[in-house]
């Protein structure tokens, strides 16, 4: 299978808040609209946020969002609101991290990788 690109679909319960939290909250770039949905932009991938749904998010699914500085990240979130499910911390496996949610309560783990991590380091 030869993958040509990629793209998240998000069922939120009200697709209007859903929207304006990834656009006004979060500033993600809107990539495309179309009748009933909004792709935004994530880096090498898309979020579309379109349809509905009457389920809960599951706790089992979580999106990975890499920001330059989790610092200032966490401050502006904060203070537009965004429930923090934990608060920004160096985990074990060495990335800084912040977990939020969502409108829905989906889940967003918000990532910083430190200059020092081999995420960005030459191992060979």
């Amino acid at each position: 299978m030869e993958v040509l690109s990629s793209r998240i679909l998000l069922r939120p319960r009200d697709r209007e808040r859903a929207t304006a939290f990834y656009r006004d909250v979060l500033g993600l770039a809107i990539h495309r609209e179309f009748p009933g949905g909004t792709v935004f932009a994530l880096g090498g991938g898309f979020l579309e946020v379109s349809g509905s749904s009457t389920q809960n998010p599951s706790t089992a699914t979580a999106m990975w969002l890499q920001v330059r500085d989790l610092a200032a990240t966490a401050t502006e979130l904060v203070n537009h609101g965004v429930t923090v499910l934990r608060e920004p911390r160096r985990e074990p496996w060495g990335l800084d991290e912040m977990w939020i949610a969502d409108p829905d309560g989906f889940q967003l783990v918000i990532v910083e990788v430190p200059a020092d991590h081999p995420l960005r380091t030459d191992q060979r």
